[in-house]
């Protein structure tokens, strides 16, 4: 289990406070980087990062 990775950031590229192992599992994790202050919402298995889109909100129509 000895493999580690730091988070990196899908916006800026830095490193974030968050370090990674093999088995971690991340599901709907709003990951936050101190260096360009975006939150993103991401899923993480098995040192994989993928970056869940939200649609914009729509304004109703009457």
């Amino acid at each position: 289990m000895g493999k580690e990775k730091w988070l990196l950031c899908p916006v800026c590229g830095n490193k974030t406070r968050l370090r990674l192992r093999v088995d971690t599992i991340l599901i709907n994790f709003p990951l936050y980087c101190p260096k360009c202050r975006q939150e993103t919402l991401i899923t993480v298995q098995q040192l994989n990062m993928s970056i869940i889109r939200e649609p914009d909100a729509q304004t109703q129509s009457r």
